[in-house]
């Protein structure tokens, strides 16, 4: 295979660009050309496409979309690690939990929801889940809690949904949690145990999405660098998506390297990354 970049005129990349944002919110700039024929290349000779206009008509003729699942696995980067960005986990440990959870108790209810909205490959949610089960003690079973865990890439979520991480992807996990909560596979590897990996529900699920489906709005949402990919508008009409479902006095993080800026007014400003949605907002 010749390692040669594919030659893309104006007009392919311009159709490329604007196809990829309008699906997925990813804003590639002329900066980004070679980064995207980089990666798009071995597909489009494999499949054999001549031109990337070929291949456009094909992603948009696609009714079962399987080709832009394809094309979304190669143009996004599933790069995360367990324990990323600790001081999300430690206030979701010493603040977030515990002000929620007395304010469900006040009113009677046990219906704890959390959202990982780009999931990557499943390290944020099973840590967040091993934080909520050492936070329940024996007293989980008593909740409706788990993670609901949504990403845009098929190669990603089959990766959460296995499991399965190699010794240096959990080099961050705390020993005790991985004592408990993981256990070492024939391969190598080491795998989340069941009753921790069937507390998350993955899901196939785009942001861009002008709708978002769910019944109820969730206590807690994490969107940890994801948004770096998009421009202002496209950030801003996703905070708004995101406060629509966020419940009165529930949280947003978001990366450390993203901002929502201060200026807006749907949350309040807590600490670097992580905002809270005012209760009767």
């Amino acid at each position: 295979m010749s390692s040669y970049l594919m030659e893309i005129s104006d007009q392919e990349f311009k159709l490329m660009r604007d196809l990829i944002y309008q699906r997925f919110g990813i804003n590639l700039t002329d900066q980004k050309k070679s980064l995207m024929v980089g990666r798009l290349q071995k597909i489009i000779r494999t499949s054999g496409f001549a031109t990337f206009k070929e291949y456009y008509e094909h992603l948009v003729n696609d009714k079962s979309e399987k080709a832009l699942s394809d094309l979304i696995d190669r143009i996004s980067t599933n790069h995360t690690f367990f324990n990323r960005e600790k001081e999300h986990f430690r206030f979701f440990v010493e603040t977030a939990l515990p002000t929620i959870v007395a304010r469900l108790e006040k009113e009677n209810r046990r219906d704890l929801r959390v959202w990982c909205a780009g999931c990557s490959t499943g390290e944020e949610p099973y840590m967040l889940l091993m934080l909520m089960a050492e936070f329940f003690g024996a007293n989980y079973g008593q909740w409706s809690a788990g993670i609901l865990a949504t990403d845009i890439s098929d190669r990603a979520l089959s990766i959460a949904r296995a499991g399965s991480y190699a010794e240096e992807r959990i080099a961050d996990v705390p020993e005790a949690l991985r004592r408990k909560y993981f256990r070492r596979l024939p391969n190598g590897n080491w795998g989340v145990i069941d009753r921790l990996k069937n507390e998350a529900t993955f899901r196939r699920f785009n942001l861009m999405n002008a709708q978002f489906p769910f019944k109820k709005p969730f206590h807690i949402i994490f969107c940890r660098n994801v948004m770096i990919y998009f421009d202002q508008p496209t950030r801003e009409a996703l905070i708004g998506r995101f406060h629509q479902f966020t419940e009165p006095g529930g949280y947003l993080c978001i990366g450390h390297s993203e901002t929502i800026g201060r200026a807006q007014s749907l949350y309040k400003y807590l600490m670097p990354a992580t905002y809270q949605k005012e209760a009767g907002r």
